[in-house]
């Protein structure tokens, strides 16, 4: 078979994508698959609305859907209400136009076989979460083609498997599939592909298909409107090439109409929407920017910097400067960094939830250029085996931190330097590795250190505290009155057990507080931490560094809780280490 390598790759691919839809721990067996939540259910309101309600200006039928399904995430930002008292959709609606005949194929299927017709019923949700897989799939198989044109199949077979199984694009494909990324991905292979064809033989039809995945990438996202500047470089290399490229332009005026046409054709429905429900064509999106002032934390913070959670993406920015005798290499290179800076200049940089930088996963497709070119230039002799184990490695990682993620234990949101270097790898974190999410405090080891006990109760009794409560654990003075000198590298470590009774419960902490006479230095934890397990009994750990000038000062420990808790006084202990 002509370029087997490839062909493997993909179906490799296909199973690990396929694989990972059923992550247990993100989709618990007892409860029903539900993916159009929080803002997957922004861009999906539109087709229950039109299609089986009618109702996109009342939207009566929600409160009785979120009731049971829990899609909005507690409050409807996914529509705001406008002067005229209608609702209007805070999402534009081309990711619904891609979910239509997902969409159809669940209701039709729910309409047979006795499910609810309700939208939400679990043949919408699994026609949506494994079409996005097939969408990817398919856009794959097409991807393929493009980089076989240009690199030979060894290459394309290494782009293929670094560009997603070493990237975070699964979690926006098996598990976030009805997120806008999984849909907006193929339109850039697309974007590709339909570019190549027209420059290779300009023709209207060419010109009409770029203008529609134009028009509809901007209903998806309107940011993506920069997919236009990669047919209008494309081809452009030099003075020379540039020339011939608006020549050939100038040669085909009729075809830039033709694509601005279609462009218009697709984008219209949103602009009539718009119209019925606001009265107006025009909407400004709730969306803030600093583009005086990127946040490069969204490529190298520890939160979630991009470079720092898929260090393969080094790869795909390096691989920029090896793309000089390609014809899309301006194409390639503006779009890039301007993709780049759009999304760092975003004014929630976190973008909520999100594994690595998920903003810009669904342009991976162009990414794919650079990196096959980086991977073309280094597969010589010489370094080719140690790019492979390093391919390897990051493959590795990845996936292991794509479960981590689904487990929470790779946070969401609130990642640390300190945190993610005690899980790096790590399939069983301690107690004291999940308190590095709240504290930089973390003694390496205890050997070099003498231990006095601060507490440690022969008591097999346990202690309730009411919700929304504070109770105080221990306090005593630490430092000389325990010990002959004051001591300049002293540590405090806690350890406890506590039941937590109401699962699901926030605003429980676990306080420390050192005080002297005019200073005070307090930590604390969250009970609600990746390896809790609600309802159960669940051990804790922390450690407080003890500065100097709090040689002679005052320890409490005490816990703020918003439920009910039960304490094992026997298995709480306190000890002072020092040198």
């Amino acid at each position: 078979m002509k370029n087997k390598y490839s062909f493997i790759a993909l179906f490799l691919i296909a199973i690990i994508v396929v694989s990972f839809r059923f992550i247990p721990e993100r989709y618990p067996k007892d409860k029903s698959l539900v993916v159009t939540t929080w803002d997957a259910f922004g861009y999906y309101i539109y087709l229950p609305s039109f299609f089986i309600y009618h109702d996109y200006k009342d939207l009566k039928w929600f409160p009785e859907i979120d009731k049971k399904y829990s899609v909005s995430g507690g409050w409807i930002y996914q529509a705001n209400k406008c002067k005229n008292g209608n609702y209007l959709f805070s999402y534009t609606g081309g990711v619904a136009i891609m979910e239509s005949p997902l969409f159809l194929f669940g209701h039709i299927f729910a309409t047979n076989f006795g499910y609810k017709t309700d939208g939400f019923s679990p043949p919408y949700q699994f026609s949506i979460a494994f079409g996005a897989i097939i969408y990817f799939i398919l856009a794959l198989i097409l991807l393929r083609k493009i980089l076989l044109k240009y690199f030979n199949d060894k290459v394309t077979t290494a782009t293929l498997l670094l560009l997603v199984l070493a990237s975070n694009i699964i979690q926006y494909i098996s598990v976030d599939g009805a997120m806008s990324h999984s849909f907006i991905f193929p339109l850039y292979v697309f974007i590709l592909y339909f570019t190549i064809k027209w420059h290779q033989h300009p023709s209207i039809l060419w010109a009409a298909l770029i203008g529609a995945t134009i028009g509809l990438a901007i209903i998806s996202r309107p940011t993506e409107a920069i997919m236009v500047l990669i047919p209008i470089f494309w081809g452009i290399q030099n003075k020379e090439s540039a020339t011939e490229k608006w020549s050939l332009v100038r040669q085909n005026k009729l075809h830039v109409y033709f694509l601005a046409f279609s462009g218009f054709i697709v984008i219209l429905p949103q602009l009539i929407y718009w119209k019925l429900a606001s009265g107006s064509f025009f909407y400004e999106m709730p969306s803030r920017w600093d583009f005086l002032n990127p946040h490069f934390r969204v490529l190298f913070g520890w939160e979630t910097g991009w470079f720092i959670y898929t260090p393969v993406a080094i790869f795909f920015v390096a691989g920029m400067f090896f793309i000089k005798k390609f014809p899309f290499r301006k194409s390639v290179i503006v779009f890039c960094l301007l993709s780049i800076y759009i999304v760092i200049s975003h004014h929630d940089w976190r973008y909520g939830a999100t594994y690595s930088c998920r903003a810009l996963s669904h342009i991976y497709s162009v990414f794919a250029l650079p990196l096959a070119a980086f991977i073309d230039r280094f597969s010589v002799k010489k370094v080719k085996y140690v790019f492979l184990l390093l391919g390897i490695y990051l493959i590795i990682v990845n996936l292991f931190q794509l479960r981590q993620y689904n487990q929470t234990i790779l946070h969401y949101r609130e990642m640390n330097r300190k945190y993610y270097f005690s899980i790096y790898l790590n399939p069983h974190p301690s107690p004291l590795d999940m308190s590095l999410l709240d504290t930089n405090d973390r003694l390496s080891s205890e050997r070099r250190y003498d231990k006095m006990v601060l507490y440690n109760s022969d008591s097999s009794s346990r202690i309730t505290i009411p919700e929304y409560s504070e109770k105080i654990i221990f306090e005593s003075k630490i430092g000389n009155n325990l010990v002959n000198l004051p001591h300049d590298n002293s540590w405090i470590r806690v350890q406890m057990r506590i039941k937590l009774n109401n699962p699901g419960i926030w605003g429980c902490y676990i306080n420390s507080e050192l005080r002297t006479s005019d200073s005070i230095k307090s930590n604390k934890i969250r009970m609600i931490n990746p390896i809790t397990k609600q309802g159960q009994e669940n051990d804790y750990a922390l450690d407080i560094k003890v500065p100097p000038y709090f040689a002679n000062s005052r320890f409490k420990l005490f816990i703020r809780s918003s439920s009910q808790l039960d304490i094992d006084l026997k298995k709480t202990t306190i000890k002072y280490l020092y040198e």
